[in-house]
């Protein structure tokens, strides 16, 4: 089974950009991760200030070592974290029938 993250972060008014902008270089870094099997951010075309991240890591290790690489520290937490008004994440684990 694998372990799945679904993130929902919605950007401060006026952050959007911000957002965005981390998240076009922290995708492609976290695709790169040891451990990582999918990671792509979506945003809301009619409400820009809504993004959604589906992940899915090979277990939940994998998803914990994700927030301690330097990539996530500078794009998520140093830029895009601080420029959310809410962030939201839902777990669960793949059902491998």
């Amino acid at each position: 089974m694998a372990f799945v993250c679904s993130a929902t972060w919605i950007a401060k008014d006026g952050e959007a950009e911000t957002v965005r902008s981390a998240l076009e270089q922290l995708s492609p870094a976290s695709r790169e991760e040891p451990g990582n099997l999918y990671y792509q951010a979506h945003q809301n075309p009619d409400e820009p200030n809504v993004f959604r991240i589906f992940e899915v890591y090979t277990d939940e290790a994998a998803f914990k070592a994700h927030g301690t690489y330097p990539h996530f520290e500078k794009w998520a937490l140093g830029q895009a974290i601080p420029a959310l008004e809410t962030r939201q994440r839902d777990f669960s684990e793949t059902l491998d029938f």
